[in-house]
């Protein structure tokens, strides 16, 4: 038998990667990272111009050294940008400093730093417990034409490119023109002739041989935990299982459409998909005070019946960095706290973008890219606030609830046009689009006991349920959303609302030091050794 000591020295050579699985991945919240715009090495006040679309020398080193100010918001998941080496040379639209432009998948990009940074940054994140994500891209590779001229098929030097070298590794060039046409979709070239996003030929045996051997390096190489998926719709959906399988990590695609039924077909190959069918009424009905919010219960009960597991394991989003920013359509602080709630009732992963809770205001790409240092990585803003509370309630929810993570949510009808009530016990999520000068209410039933106190988290403002027809009646200050979990769920020496906190309840996220869910991985280890 091992000694304590052993066993703990044992540990401590072990690779650090948790090979999540999708339900492992359920209860997380992910902080999404373009890893050169989030964080100098040496936290120096670099300039960053979006529109230049260059490198502004954020790394993997600088994400190490905020890991604090991304946990302390409540994140146990971080998604960073692509890896691999992208093209050196000037583009028609910049450089590839977002790290979407591939041309060698056995290289990593060394602007971000080296392959011991890179592993450095996997294992802070799982000694805190923490989980990596880390994006790939697999439909194409980026060359820049040999010659200025637009006819086509155009001139390429493949020999920089790796392991796809050749020109038949590739479809024939041809450009997207018909997205109706799922095998123009999949087989012809996303970009233009300024700068061909060159469409690998996935229907290879060989092709794909390679594919599926290099990711399964990939993923035990850096540690990784979880992959999300460039361009998923582009490649024929039968690549995919066998991709999945080789991973051996939670695969969450981008399909980039609202409708549902096609998204559905993905959800049946990879294990999630970025949930955009409801994102686009989402920012709809919350980025002006006369949107609709009854297409957000139409979009979501539909994609609830139709997607393989439902919206379970889903990415549930209000920004990313291909969209832009919610802040550049609106920022009523109302609608923005309304909106940037929705994501942690959603019954998928909730994923926030970096700079969101900075109130950054980038509209479409590139400026919505903005370098997250220039807000000095403030704890006390308001948004700031309002995620650190709306993240925490989710993970007492889940705590307080063995099935939070296997219910779904369901929309309890409101007489109010402008509100709209979101059940998923113990949490409630109370929301409005009249905007900062307007005024709503909500009435609710059967969700809370009779005479129960509940709690807006946001205001730690506490209701007491009708004892006689079990209706909570609430209303809405300025606008704002209200988060109701019962007082039970709360705990009297966490973070959120203690003072209101019921004299049993679950733990809060913040309340559990950083690295302690590291400490009981390392003791549930060394039991296993003893």
């Amino acid at each position: 038998m091992l000694s304590l000591a052993s066993a703990l020295s044992l540990f401590l050579f072990l690779p650090h990667v948790f090979a999540a699985s999708a339900d492992q991945w359920k209860s997380r919240s992910i902080y999404q990272i373009i890893t050169d715009r989030f964080a100098l090495s040496n936290d120096s006040s670099a300039t960053c111009n979006t529109e230049d679309r260059i490198y502004c020398g954020g790394s993997w080193t600088g994400i190490v050294n905020h890991l604090d100010y991304i946990q302390d918001m409540g994140f146990d998941a971080v998604w960073i940008s692509p890896i691999v080496k992208n093209i050196e040379a000037a583009t028609a639209y910049g450089y590839a400093y977002h790290g979407y432009w591939t041309q060698d998948i056995n290289s990593l990009n060394s602007h971000y730093g080296s392959e011991d940074d890179l592993k450095s940054l996997a294992t802070a994140l799982h000694a805190r417990g923490m989980y990596l994500m880390v994006d790939i891209v697999v439909n194409h590779f980026v060359q820049n034409p040999s010659s200025n001229s637009s006819t086509l098929p155009q001139a390429f030097d493949y020999s920089g490119l790796s392991p796809f070298s050749a020109e038949t590794d590739f479809h024939p060039e041809c450009f997207i023109t018909d997205y109706n046409n799922q095998t123009n979709v999949e087989q012809c070239w996303l970009g233009d002739s300024n700068l061909p996003l060159m469409d690998i030929d996935t229907e290879n045996s060989t092709v794909v041989q390679e594919w599926n051997s290099w990711v399964t390096s990939f993923v035990n190489t850096y540690s990784i935990d979880g992959l999300r998926i460039d361009t998923v719709k582009h490649i024929r959906k039968d690549f995919w299982p066998a991709f999945a399988s080789a991973a051996g990590v939670f695969t969450i695609g981008e399909v980039l459409t609202d409708n549902i039924t096609y998204t559905s077909d993905y959800t049946q190959v990879l294990d999630s998909v970025l949930d955009y069918p409801t994102w686009y009424p989402v920012v709809q009905a919350f980025n002006t005070t006369s949107g609709n919010l009854s297409a957000i219960q139409s979009a979501v009960t539909q994609a609830q019946s139709s997607y393989k597991n439902g919206l379970f394991g889903t990415g549930a989003f209000l920004e990313n960095h291909d969209q832009p920013r919610f802040q550049s359509h609106t920022t009523d602080t109302g609608l923005v706290k309304n909106a940037i709630s929705f994501p942690f009732i959603h019954d998928g992963i909730p994923i926030l973008y970096q700079g969101q809770e900075q109130g950054y205001t980038g509209a479409a790409d590139p400026f919505n890219r903005e370098a997250l240092w220039f807000s000095g990585y403030q704890e006390d803003k308001d948004l700031v606030t309002h995620i650190k509370a709306v993240n925490t309630a989710r993970q007492l929810a889940v705590n307080a609830s063995s099935s939070f993570l296997t219910t779904k949510m369901s929309f309890v009808s409101q007489s109010d046009v402008g509100a709209i009530a979101i059940s998923k016990p113990p949490m409630l999520a109370l929301l409005t689009n009249v905007g900062s000068s307007g005024s709503a209410s909500w009435s609710v039933s059967g969700v809370y006991n009779k005479g129960e106190t509940v709690v807006d988290v946001l205001t730690c403002k506490t209701y007491t349920v009708d004892s006689s027809s079990g209706t909570l009646s609430a209303s809405a200050d300025s606008g704002a959303p209200r988060i109701i979990l019962p007082t039970s769920a709360l705990k009297s020496d966490g973070t959120l609302c203690a003072s209101v906190a019921g004299t049993s309840g679950a733990m809060s996220v913040n309340s559990v030091g950083r690295g302690a869910l590291g400490i009981s991985l390392v003791a549930g280890l060394i039991l296993t050794f003893l």
